[in-house]
């Protein structure tokens, strides 16, 4: 597909859209119609206009209904992250620059550009600043979470659904003292890849035993020209044999859904086969600090007629900063996309993905779940006591051209490591892909 250039009427529109969010201050808004503890329901709903993006707006339909209970959360939360990421922050910075094609260099561990130190509107590099933040941000070991995944159409959830488990380790920049001392953050001595990622599907029973795993290699980083596009590996029980997925593949939807790999968390990208761009700051209400547990805890959670939305749950007013992602490459199937980030956690708040026709295609939104919120939901582990971790526990993604949309849920998501190194070994393997099939 080309890229066609925008026409008048759609950057008038544009603008005008945008105007509500980037711009609260000279709207002439004082401060919001609610306040912590509300119960806003669907009566309500005007009073959370402008502290939402406004295609969300737009599209409240597929998210707001008659009966809900939302619960406005405290406003501006602090959500700092482990001590020990704050102390590689600290030690490590000014090290990092973004260097030729969005690349990333001279990055060891922490946050490479601190997030308030970064000037949106002044840095011509600001986005891409923002994005390697979020590439970085804190999120323990990784992840390792319960996952249930199901297709909506119009209201109708559908009987496609895939269930199973996913854990992601990260594999270099880490920030444990020890390994930062002896092995400047690498989990293994001359690692190559900065993370893994696997998923294990066991149910329904015609998909029980597909088996995926990633490796996304430290080259990412880089230019383009010397970049490294992720290895994907799944096994296939059908065909008895591991199939390698090419990199194109990414952008492609999973399995018939509307997502992408690269849609999960919003963007689970490579940063420089991408343009960036700061569009401002605001303050955003959102599902920040789940009280819902949903998938694997509680499997009947209502998420609304169209089964894709978190309005019956804790929300909170959150400092956020919206950053564009344009595609370099021309084939891809985004125009560009949104992303609204937490400012202080990096977390994913909304997106919005436009088609080549630059006509709203997607939204993304998220829900998460504070480390300490519970005791003993999140342990720490040798050179992390305490995570600090805000972890996303959810992915929706809604289709508004045809009202089809997808869900994930993973309420029990954490951050804490394997036992040992030589189980991170078996794990990542590729020959456990098959082993003992």
């Amino acid at each position: 597909m080309s890229r066609l250039h925008p026409s008048l009427v759609a950057g008038v529109l544009a603008l005008a859209l945008a105007a509500p969010a980037l711009a609260q201050e000279d709207a002439g808004v004082t401060g919001p119609a609610f306040k912590e503890g509300d119960v806003i329901t669907f009566d309500r709903l005007d009073s959370l206009k402008q502290y939402l993006p406004p295609e969300f707006w737009s599209n409240r339909d597929f998210f707001f209904y008659e009966g809900m209970r939302l619960e406005v959360g405290p406003f501006y939360r602090d959500y700092s992250p482990s001590a020990e990421y704050q102390a590689a922050t600290e030690q490590f910075k000014g090290q990092a620059r973004i260097g030729p094609d969005d690349s990333l260099e001279n990055f060891t561990a922490g946050q490479p550009f601190p997030i308030d130190e970064i000037d949106c509107k002044g840095d011509p590099h600001a986005g891409t600043k923002i994005i390697w933040d979020f590439d970085y941000a804190w999120e323990g070991d990784g992840t390792f979470a319960h996952f249930f995944y199901s297709y909506w159409d119009r209201g109708e959830q559908l009987p496609l659904y895939y269930e199973g488990t996913s854990r992601g380790i990260l594999l270099a920049h880490r920030v444990e003292p020890h390994l930062l001392q002896k092995q400047d953050g690498d989990l293994f001595r001359k690692e190559r890849r900065k993370l893994a990622f696997g998923i294990e599907v066991t149910a329904p029973f015609d998909a029980r035993g597909i088996n995926l795993m990633t490796y996304r290699y430290k080259e990412a980083d880089k230019a383009r020209a010397e970049g490294k596009n992720d290895d994907t590996w799944v096994y296939l029980p059908t065909m008895r044999r591991v199939r390698r997925i090419s990199a194109a593949q990414r952008t492609d939807a999973v399995s018939g859904t509307d997502f992408t790999l690269d849609d999960l968390r919003s963007f689970a990208g490579i940063v420089p086969q991408y343009s960036w761009e700061c569009l401002g700051e605001m303050d955003i209400i959102s599902p920040t600090n789940s009280k819902v547990r949903a998938y694997p805890f509680n499997k009947e959670h209502n998420f609304g007629p169209y089964g894709l939305s978190f309005a019956d749950d804790l929300w909170e007013v959150r400092k956020a900063v919206k950053i564009r992602m344009t595609p370099k490459n021309e084939d891809h199937p985004y125009h560009h996309k949104d992303i609204y980030l937490d400012k202080q956690t990096l977390a994913p708040l909304y997106s919005f993905a436009y088609d080549q026709k630059e006509e709203l295609w997607k939204i993304l939104w998220h829900n998460k779940r504070w480390s300490e919120s519970e005791s003993d939901y999140y342990p720490g582990w040798k050179g992390v006591e305490t995570p600090n971790d805000i972890k996303v526990v959810s992915d929706m993604i809604v289709n508004v051209q045809t009202g089809t949309g997808n869900r994930i849920e993973f309420w029990d998501a954490t951050g804490t490591p394997l036992k040992s190194t030589g189980k991170v070994r078996r794990y990542i393997d590729i020959g456990r892909l098959t082993r003992g099939r």
